[in-house]
């Protein structure tokens, strides 16, 4: 039976052909059951406002794995240190931002402090070695921080579709593993 996956986008949204907008069809055509919902005001979000939404979208859906992918990972680490939400069996935390960035548009997300807990049985952490918004070192020190396995991709920017990762089997192989159909 295929798990039921919660794909959550970061600033700006993830339309195609960014690899969440392709996992998304990926999974609905093999009859998964996955969620992809445009966060309110992606483009101008708040804090207050997608923690809200994150909590009616994980209540409602109830997902057995979460995707995140960059401002949706702070928004997570909010949640947790928040500890309202119920564990999920699988979180893949992709291309986070630096903890304490500072960009105006998004500034009510930071900072954000590391969660002791990540309310998952098995994470991931993906980072790229050239990722505009965390240095390795920087990643290096959130894995630590977060106790968690982490995948470094070489020369993949953002993880997005601006750094070519429109179609990405690799995620779509990690999350069949599970379902022991890879």
């Amino acid at each position: 039976m295929r798990k039921k996956v919660l794909l959550l986008h970061g600033w700006g949204g993830s339309d195609y052909p960014h690899w969440q907008s392709w996992l998304a069809g990926e999974l609905a055509k093999d009859y998964g059951q996955v969620s992809f919902p445009l966060l309110d005001n992606p483009h101008f979000p708040t804090k207050n406002r997608w923690v809200k939404q994150f909590k009616k979208l994980l209540s409602e859906f109830q997902p057995d794995t979460v995707i995140c992918h960059s401002l949706a990972n702070t928004v997570w680490f909010h949640l947790c240190n928040e500890g309202e939400i119920k564990r999920v069996k699988r979180l893949l935390l992709v291309a986070p931002p630096r903890l304490d960035l500072e960009l105006e548009t998004i500034k009510t997300f930071f900072p954000v402090v590391v969660p002791t807990d990540l309310f998952a049985d098995e994470v991931m952490l993906v980072t790229s070695d050239n990722d505009p918004y965390m240095t390795p070192d920087e990643a290096n020190a959130l894995q630590k921080g977060l106790g968690v396995e982490m995948k470094v991709l070489h020369k993949a920017g953002h993880i997005n579709a601006e750094s070519g990762y429109g179609e990405w089997p690799w995620v779509l192989e990690y999350l069949n593993q599970e379902n022991g159909e890879s």
